[in-house]
């Protein structure tokens, strides 16, 4: 997956899209991933032991293992959102907060309610409104305060 380094001159304060770097990092619980989707969308989730809590298209919230997460998306690889220091963020309370939304159902909307909505309220507990990939990026660089690296997940089994 490829990216722009910048849209209408702004890169949302993002150092490393995903596809941009090599170094693998291991994701930790509460941590932020993505994948690609036929290579025009992004699908975001939180890592959950071995697990990626996501918002499915159906608006049911549930955990699926890593195969499943690239299951019939584009994506043969899923991305771990860093520090400069290649250290996973994560915020407090990510991980409960993701768990806390399993088997729960959101009226999904794929611009105003969707996976990057469902994914920043799991690491802010915030619902503001964040329908794509650029501004769940800028949102996040924001919150965090600091520029973002998509980092390739290394997965053990």
């Amino acid at each position: 997956m490829k990216y722009a380094a910048a849209v209408d001159g702004h890169s949302a304060n993002v150092e490393h899209y995903p596809g941009e770097s090599a170094v693998r990092v291991e994701p930790l619980d509460g941590a932020i991933v993505c994948c690609g989707i036929y290579g025009v969308f992004e699908h975001t989730g939180i890592w959950v032991d071995n697990h990626i809590v996501e918002l499915h298209g159906s608006g049911l919230v549930k955990a699926v293992s890593p195969q499943r997460f690239l299951a019939q998306r584009s994506g043969e690889q899923i991305y771990v959102l860093c520090d400069k220091n290649l250290q996973p963020l994560i915020a407090d309370q990510t991980h409960s907060r993701a768990i806390a939304r399993i088997f729960n159902y959101i009226e999904y909307d794929p611009w105003q309610n969707n996976c990057h909505r469902f994914t920043f309220q799991c690491v802010t507990g915030y619902s503001n409104r964040v329908s794509s990939f650029y501004d769940f990026n800028l949102a996040l660089s924001r919150f965090f305060a600091c520029r973002l690296f998509w980092q390739p997940a290394q997965i053990t089994a």
